[in-house]
C-alpha cells in the first residue's frame, strides 16, 4: 500500500494522515513499549516528522522523564487517550506513528524485532524473523533493512 495512510484515535476526535512512505516499521519488545502499551511488545512505523498532518481535532502533548533520565514526548488524543506518535527529542527529524491507529493495517509487517531479550515469556517469533537482543544500532540499521526489503 503507498501513502498517504489515513489513521485515527479509538474514540474518533482524532484524524490523521501520513504524507510518505515509511521509513522502517519494527516491533519493540523493550520494557518501557510493555509498560506504555500493557501489552507484549509495540509497533512502530518510523516517518518523516513533517509528513504527519493533523486532519481533525487538537492533539495532546505528552512529555514523560523516564528515572535514568531520558525523555519520551508525542502526541496522543485527550479524549481516550490513545497514543498516536512519538516525537524523539534526539531524532527531531521522525516521528514514530503507532500503526494500529491506522485504518488500514493489512499491509503492515514489521522488518525486525528489538529488545528481544525483554519479550514476555512464549513470545512466538516467525523461523525467518529478524531479531535483535537489543536496539539494533540504531535508526539507520533498520531503515536499511527495510529499504532492502524493498529492492
Amino acid at each position: 500500500m503507498k501513502a498517504p495512510y489515513a489513521g485515527g484515535c479509538l474514540c474518533g476526535a482524532i484524524r490523521y494522515t501520513v504524507r510518505a512512505e515509511p521509513l522502517t516499521i519494527y516491533a519493540c519488545h523493550c520494557t518501557d513499549c510493555q509498560r506504555r502499551t500493557g501489552s507484549a511488545f509495540a509497533l512502530s512505523m518510523v516517518v518523516p516528522r513533517n509528513a504527519v498532518a493533523l486532519e481533525k481535532g487538537a492533539t495532546r502533548d505528552y512529555r514523560v522523564t523516564m528515572p535514568d533520565g531520558r525523555i519520551k514526548t508525542g502526541k496522543s488524543c485527550p479524549d481516550c487517550g490513545g497514543r498516536l506518535w512519538g516525537e524523539p527529542v534526539k531524532a527531531p527529524e521522525i516521528a514514530i506513528v503507532q500503526p494500529g491507529t491506522l485504518d488500514d493495517t493489512s499491509w503492515v509487517r514489521p522488518i525486525a524485532h528489538i529488545w528481544t531479550r525483554s519479550a514476555q515469556p512464549g513470545t512466538a517469533f516467525a523461523p525467518d524473523a529478524i531479531k535483535f537482543e537489543k536496539m539494533a544500532g540504531s535508526f539507520a540499521a533498520l531503515i536499511r533493512l527495510w529499504s532492502e526489503r524493498k529492492a
